[in-house]
């Protein structure tokens, strides 16, 4: 009895493992919802699956509800609490019902108020099986931005650098630090979120697009956000040449031919009173959340990160490290002692031929 308890836990945990995976998909495209995966199974096979659409809607269980298959009886498996609110759309739990679905597992509740633990008693009162709970701890994870968006008002953010084996973040010689994989891995890595932030001074020195060029990925760009306190941005950037692009400019400093300017090339200037201290970043960062960014990625210059890891405001670094010394070459090494003694754990298991990446949990 006890093994084919087991086996059948199992079983439901690898089909939420394939609901995460649809999850995955979008994570960072939908705006102010959660990105959720959903499968179905009819006598333990996947018959049908979805995720939420770029940009929030239709959601996970309709886009997998939403075929010409009979589910009646079916199980399934998403990897949040399906929502039981009437929005902009008809609730998830009227599609559920509407196809007879006989059992529903999910990971983790909605923190939403307006469907936290609804779900359960509407289909207990419609005598639809609940199984709740599995891969709790992964959700909790997955979903930590929604739930800081939620219930604090405020983004999760992250942020990469790169540096050489001997800890510079600048070469005299060369652009770029790392190889053309760890490159790329970072376009990968912007399309996860919603939201990127550089700085003027960091944008002006490297002319960097910041978008996501990968095939296929393109239009997961995040939207841009530019920190610039006295409004020093340069005209002739290669950020300004990409087309339908959102970009957001935080400055303290009024200059209206700039701004005329700016607008258009399409950036939307918001004025701020002061950019120095951790309750005006923090004000930034509520702001960047009530406009629906809630996975803010950021690639700046050391300073802007120090501060930012001084004042606790970074949840996760990405570390890019060659193989390379940079020795007489190599420029800007403050900010990196504390970094020395965390990456010999943290290594993350991706082939980038001979550069390395790590994972700093902050």
């Amino acid at each position: 009895m006890q093994k084919k308890r087991n086996s059948s836990l199992k079983l439901h945990s690898n089909f939420i493992k394939l609901a995460f995976e649809q999850a995955k998909i979008n994570i960072g495209s939908t705006g102010s919802n959660p990105s959720v995966g959903c499968i179905v199974t009819k006598n333990n096979t996947v018959i049908s699956s979805g995720f939420t659409s770029f940009g929030g809607r239709p959601h996970a269980e309709f886009n997998a509800l939403n075929k010409k298959l009979d589910f009646k009886n079916a199980k399934l498996y998403t990897t949040l609490e399906p929502c039981s609110h009437y929005g902009e759309t008809p609730p998830c739990t009227n599609i559920i019902i509407k196809n007879n679905i006989k059992k529903v597992f999910f990971s983790i509740y909605d923190t939403d108020i307006r469907s936290y633990t609804k779900s359960v008693k509407i289909f207990k009162k419609n005598k639809i099986l609940i199984n709740k709970g599995i891969a709790e701890d992964f959700a909790k994870v997955f979903y930590q931005s929604y739930f800081s968006s939620k219930n604090k008002n405020l983004p999760i953010i992250d942020a990469k650098i790169a540096l050489s084996l001997d800890f510079y973040s600048g070469n005299k010689n060369n652009k770029w630090i790392t190889n053309k994989y760890s490159r790329k891995r970072v376009h990968l890595l912007r399309s996860f979120y919603d939201c990127l932030i550089s700085t003027s001074q960091t944008i002006n020195d490297d002319n960097s697009k910041l978008n996501c060029r990968i095939r296929g990925l393109a239009h997961k760009s995040p939207a841009l956000v530019i920190l610039d306190r006295n409004l020093k941005i340069k005209k002739n950037l290669d950020i300004f040449k990409i087309n339908k692009r959102k970009i957001y400019l935080f400055t303290c400093k009024t200059d209206l031919s700039k701004y005329i300017f700016l607008k258009k090339m399409g950036v939307k200037i918001i004025k701020m009173k002061t950019m120095i201290s951790k309750n005006d970043y923090e004000d930034i960062f509520r702001k960047l959340n009530k406009m629906g960014y809630s996975r803010i990625f950021v690639e700046s210059g050391l300073t802007f990160l120090n501060y930012l890891k001084s004042n606790n405001l970074i949840n996760t670094l990405y570390l890019f490290q060659s193989n390379n010394k940079l020795g007489k070459n190599g420029i800007n090494n403050k900010f990196t002692e504390w970094i020395k003694k965390k990456i010999p754990k943290n290594k993350v298991k991706v082939n980038l031929f001979e550069d390395k990446l790590f994972k700093i949990n902050l």
